[in-house]
């Protein structure tokens, strides 16, 4: 028996599309998302002054917390409901005031409601920071 045409109109990517209009926390640290697709997403942000450490550097967390809502819209991409079961995190350079961070996010490995996410940060052609992350999608 054929599936409601309503059914077969559903786009996948419209659960991370619909979680990141939801999304205060990335809006308020200025994060624009700039790709999407089944598994991967895009997103950058701009280094502002209220985001640098004592050693005029971006805060460490500010920096993960852009890598980890690339990984959300990636693990969301799928239709499912996704959360976050946790990540790792590896500082590679330092970012300062003004600089333009973009996490790329792919999916690695997706195995019934588990999945594995790799997230690069880029300024320019320098990786700052790369990221593991492990979903869990919501029954």
């Amino acid at each position: 028996m054929p599936e409601p045409a309503d059914a077969l109109d559903v786009d996948p990517l419209d659960t991370a599309r619909q979680m990141w209009a939801d999304d205060p926390a990335s809006r308020a640290m200025g994060m624009e998302l700039t790709e999407l697709g089944p598994g991967r997403a895009v997103v950058s942000m701009t280094v502002r002054r209220d985001m640098v450490n004592g050693y005029a550097v971006a805060h460490g967390g500010l920096v993960a917390a852009l890598a980890d809502s690339a990984f959300a819209l990636a693990c969301n991409s799928r239709g499912s409901r996704t959360v976050a079961a946790g990540f790792d995190v590896s500082f590679l350079e330092p970012a300062h005031e003004g600089d333009v961070l973009v996490a790329t996010a792919e999916e690695r490995s997706l195995r019934g409601r588990s999945g594995i996410y790799d997230v690069t940060v880029r300024r320019g052609g320098s990786v700052v920071a790369e990221f593991r992350g492990r979903s869990r999608a919501l029954r």
